[in-house]
């Protein structure tokens, strides 16, 4: 807990995987903003303060009833949005995101769907992790940084000792709010799907199989209602989906320390790929599989790096050496006072036979 932070790259897919979600979701509802958060909304700032007084949430949309000051605000949260994806400054964007995405889950709670929840809670775990330490602008920096510090002058003024001590504290600090808040992200998701499992297991239509079929015929939740109406016909696939889905909520708690995960996960994600489409909450089927990575180890995502690279170099046309080029580098050619000692007085030749090749 206090020597090393754990699973760096999983927290900067969530990084990467939150921030991308909410950046697309603000952009999408970017021609609806007025209707769900602005100044235009049924639910008007007044209606939201009196919600706040019962539920003690506040909201920076509704310090101020102007457009413009709305507009200043969505500007905000999309730019937030997007430092935070690319990881600038991830300290502090981190804690900016976090206060975007809780007031404007705030402004208008009964104009979204679920997916908002997830996002909310997990946008505040995460600025107490070292989200930023990989894929981000700012381990590119740290990078050059060690780089010029590698080949500096090493500084003449020895460092304090109380300043060291200091230092080390402040990494001691940072790696046990980072484990903490690791190990919180697991355990919600771990309760979010055995809570979701347990709740099923005692309802009589998934007991019966028939859960998705209801699902299907919602009016609510049918986007492509040719799609649900083809889908509903299956009646076994509906019925496997069904006890299949049950099943994977309340095991997954008991398979995260075992290989199993690897089978249990991508069918997790295939069940939130079936939800997106068929029930159109895409924002919510994307905060799950985006959770879900939390769980991949930093191997996993060090083998998928190393195979993304060795792909992207064989496709890479300047890499690759063409069959007309060689292979090797051409040797230095002998020039003409290195043959004739007259030209090069008082330093002898070297006579050996192929000296040139390596220099």
């Amino acid at each position: 807990m206090t020597e090393q932070p754990h699973s760096l790259h999983a927290t900067a897919a969530l990084r990467i995987g939150y921030g991308f979600l909410y950046l697309a979701f603000l952009l999408r509802e970017f021609p609806h903003r007025d209707e769900i958060w602005g100044p235009g909304s049924p639910w008007t700032p007044a209606l939201a303060g009196e919600l706040f007084n019962q539920t003690g949430w506040s909201s920076i949309l509704t310090l101020s009833d102007s457009r413009p000051y709305f507009e200043v605000c969505y500007l905000l949260a999309v730019v937030t949005s997007a430092l935070f994806l690319l990881g600038w400054r991830t300290r502090v964007v981190s804690v900016v995101f976090a206060v975007v995405v809780a007031s404007f889950h705030a402004r208008s709670i009964f104009m979204t769907d679920g997916g908002d929840n997830l996002i909310l809670l997990m946008a505040f775990y995460l600025c107490f992790t070292a989200c930023g330490r990989r894929w981000s602008l700012d381990a590119r920096r740290a990078g050059k940084r060690g780089t010029l510090k590698a080949v500096a002058v090493p500084a003449r003024r020895p460092v304090p000792g109380w300043l060291r001590d200091l230092d080390l504290a402040r990494r001691q600090l940072a790696t046990v709010l980072h484990n903490c808040a690791l190990f919180v992200i697991a355990a919600q998701v771990c309760l979010l799907y055995g809570s979701a499992g347990l709740y099923k297991v005692q309802g009589s239509l998934w007991g019966n199989g028939t859960a998705i079929h209801y699902v299907l015929n919602l009016d609510l939740f049918r986007p492509w209602p040719t799609l649900s109406v083809l889908v509903d016909r299956l009646p076994m696939l509906i019925a496997v989906a069904s006890y299949l889905t049950v099943l994977l909520q309340v095991a997954f708690p008991f398979v995260l320390f075992s290989r199993v995960k690897y089978v249990v996960l991508p069918l997790l994600i295939g069940m939130h790929v079936g939800i997106a489409v068929l029930m159109g909450l895409p924002l919510f089927s994307g905060a799950m599989v985006v959770a879900d990575a939390v769980f991949l180890p930093d191997r996993f995502y060090g083998f998928l790096g190393r195979g993304l690279s060795r792909t992207f170099r064989r496709a890479d046309p300047v890499a690759a050496p063409t069959a007309d080029a060689p292979s090797t580098p051409v040797p230095r050619q002998p020039r003409p006072e290195d043959s004739h000692p007259e030209h090069r007085p008082g330093k002898p030749v070297l006579a050996l036979e192929g000296a040139d090749e390596h220099p």
